[in-house]
Parts: structure tokens; sequence; C-alpha cells
């Protein structure tokens, strides 16, 4: 099976004649790219495999230059792409930080109030994080919401045509409680977020 890989980048621009490109970090950490000797390149569906001839830069600031690219107007074709690498290579978690990967088709779950009745008090799928998008404010976790959660009105779940509605919920404390990755589970702290 091949590993899983994760985003660590983003190809954005050209940077001298000789086909380098500068580089954004997707964790905010820019040392772990300049150790890199093979990458993929992704957009959409079609990927690229790179050797990685060098790396440059400092604290804020990356330049890569791939194998067989060699000119400012081929690296130019590459803007905007992904730059993924397998688990490893990845920049290190730190406590109460996920892999956005890891965080995809977790289950949203949500535990009424133990007060109430034990039957609420049963953790329910209200959903699945389909995605996490970057917001002005922080992450936002994107949830489609499950046809099986009984704690919504239908009008909620669904949209005018029919479909499963999906839903953003922001990614802070507020909002979201326990992230559980090995049991694939995202506690969600307040159901009217999801109207």
């Amino acid at each position: 099976m091949e590993e899983k890989q994760l985003v660590v980048g983003f190809v954005r621009g050209s940077h001298g004649v000789t086909g380098e490109c500068r580089v954004e970090s997707a964790s905010g950490d820019y040392e772990h790219l300049l150790k890199l000797k093979e990458v993929t390149l992704r957009h959409f569906d079609e990927t690229r495999i790179c050797k990685v001839e060098a790396t440059g830069g400092g604290s804020q600031t990356v330049y890569m230059k791939f194998a067989g690219i060699d000119s400012p107007e081929e690296i130019k074709r590459f803007n905007g792409w992904e730059i993924l690498v397998p688990r490893k290579y990845a920049h290190p978690l730190k406590k109460d930080e996920w892999y956005i990967e890891d965080l995809k088709n977790c289950d949203l779950v949500y535990q009424g109030d133990k007060k109430v009745s034990a039957e609420s008090a049963a953790p329910a799928v209200v959903g699945t994080i389909t995605d996490v998008l970057e917001g002005g404010a922080g992450y936002l976790l994107e949830v489609s919401l499950s046809e099986s959660c009984n704690l919504l009105a239908k009008e909620v779940k669904f949209t005018s045509e029919g479909k499963t509605r999906k839903v953003l919920v922001p990614f802070v404390n507020e909002h979201v409680g326990k992230v559980d990755i090995k049991n694939k589970t995202v506690q969600l702290m307040h159901l009217w977020i999801l109207e």
C-alpha cells in the first residue's frame, strides 16, 4: 500500500533564471522543507514527482530547484501547485496540532446533556469532516451533515435539491472539543452551530 502523502507547501512563483521557485510552507515552519530530496507536485488530479536538486533560503523563505525544470517559464506552469511528501518528512506535530489529511473523514460527534436523559448522553454522529479550510480568523471544518442524524430538523440537513448539506464549523475550542484521530472522531460542543 502506498504511503499517504501530506501537503507541506505550495509553489509560489519563479525565483531567478535557473527554474528555482519560491515555496510557501503549509505549516508556517520552513526548516523541514530545506531537507527534502523528492516531492510530489499536485494540482487537482494532475501530479508530477520531482527530485529536489537544491534548496536555499531561511526562516521565512525557501527556494527549491527541481530536476528537469530549468527556466522561469517552465516553473511558472507549476505556480500554485501543492507540494506533497510522505508523512515522515512533514513538519513534526506539536500538542493539539493535526494534519489536515488526518482530520478529513473523521466523524463529527455530538454528545447531549447527560442531565436530560441517558439517550441524549450517547454520542451521535452529526456529520463527516470533508475538508479543512483557511478562514479569516482561523481554520474551518467543512462538514457534510449525516443523513441519519436525528438531532436536526430535516430541512436543516438537506439542501433544497435534497442533497446532504455542508456546513462550516470554526475549528476553535469554543466549538470543537476532543479530537481523536485514532478513532476518527471530533467532538462538537454546540449543536446550534450546524444551523
